[in-house]
């Protein structure tokens, strides 16, 4: 039980009894009164209200033990009503009796809901992962019929055809991160691998782009998961690509497990940096180019928070923006 509220337990009795307690006043008034007009001896008079007084006090005393056990179940359950709505303490009046059946009622049907939503996420994630495994087979088709001339027809329509694979991707990830069974998997990776992956993979696009990629290998562990790490890298680099029309990229670790992505492409309007990481938020460039979907920076927080890392961004309009991931974690005891 919260100590704020020890304090507040005699006055809430109080008051949840205060017509009780009116009425024993009354009745005390009551009896003096009569004692008075029979001019009782006021030695009986006292003896009398003071057994009676005794009387009250020790009932009251029993009565407010009771009011604080029930206080504190009521408080225990609390956080966790929506699964312990069948414990609540025992009724002791028939109004009390009712309510509790209305909260038990709502809370079965409260359950009953959950079970259909996850279900219904269950099969729209089995959806949609079937979609994506059976889209990717013409993708891959498409691909070996592009790759196998080089013209440049065939290498816009790679580079098309290599968005798609980042949409379809986006998808699935986005469906993932919502459900209650994302299959994170925590352990110590190096993270010169995981940032080789990222770059391998749009290696054609800086190449197709005429953007350097600047990366010393920084020789470094992190604890993290490394399918989702890279998923963050992979949308990082996408936007650096996608909004760098010369320059550089640069992708460098500080000592303290900073790692930043830095281009030198259009920059982030002032008034938008608060706003790049809400979900469907394209910002003034978005809104320019009409191709953004506002979900790859909102998928990278929602990463980040299920992570359990920082990521910040600065920019400065027609310099370039730097986004930034806190990969430091304290020391945990492995078992």
């Amino acid at each position: 039980m919260e100590k704020e509220k020890w304090y507040r337990l005699p006055g809430s009795f109080l008051w949840q009894y205060r017509t009780t307690a009116v009425t024993l006043l009354l009745f005390f008034v009551i009896y003096a009164v009569i004692l008075a007009l029979y001019a009782v001896e006021p030695e009986a008079y006292l003896y009398a209200t003071a057994l009676c007084g005794l009387a009250v006090m020790i009932l009251a005393g029993i009565r407010f033990a009771g009011f604080v056990r029930e206080y504190r179940c009521r408080r225990r359950l609390l956080p966790n009503i929506g699964l312990e709505y069948e414990h609540l303490p025992k009724a002791r009046t028939v109004p009390e009796k009712e309510y509790q059946e209305m909260i038990v009622a709502l809370g079965r049907i409260n359950t009953a809901l959950l079970a259909d939503r996850q279900k219904e996420r269950q099969e729209s994630l089995d959806y949609y992962t079937t979609w994506v495994h059976q889209i990717k087979t013409p993708i891959a088709v498409m691909r070996m019929n592009l790759q196998g001339e080089d013209t440049e027809e065939h290498r816009e329509l790679l580079a098309e055809l290599f968005r798609i694979e980042q949409y379809v991707d986006m998808v699935l990830s986005y469906i993932r991160l919502g459900s209650s069974q994302t299959d994170f998997l925590f352990q110590e990776y190096d993270l010169d691998a995981i940032i080789k992956q990222a770059v391998r993979k749009y290696a054609s696009q800086f190449v197709r782009c005429k953007i350097r990629l600047i990366y010393e290998p920084v020789h470094m562990t992190v604890l993290t998961d490394e399918k989702w790490l890279l998923f963050i890298l992979e949308q990082l680099l996408s936007n650096a690509v996608k909004y760098t029309r010369k320059g550089t990229v640069t992708i460098a670790v500080s000592s303290d497990k900073i790692l930043s992505v830095t281009d030198t492409g259009m920059g982030i309007a002032p008034e938008d940096l608060p706003r790049i990481f809400e979900k469907g938020f394209t910002g003034y460039h978005g809104r320019m180019d009409k191709k953004a979907t506002g979900l790859g920076l909102y998928l990278c927080k929602q990463t980040a928070v299920k992570l359990g890392i920082g990521i910040d961004v600065s920019s400065t309009p027609g310099k370039g923006s730097t986004f930034s991931l806190d990969l430091h974690k304290d020391p945990l005891a492995m078992e």
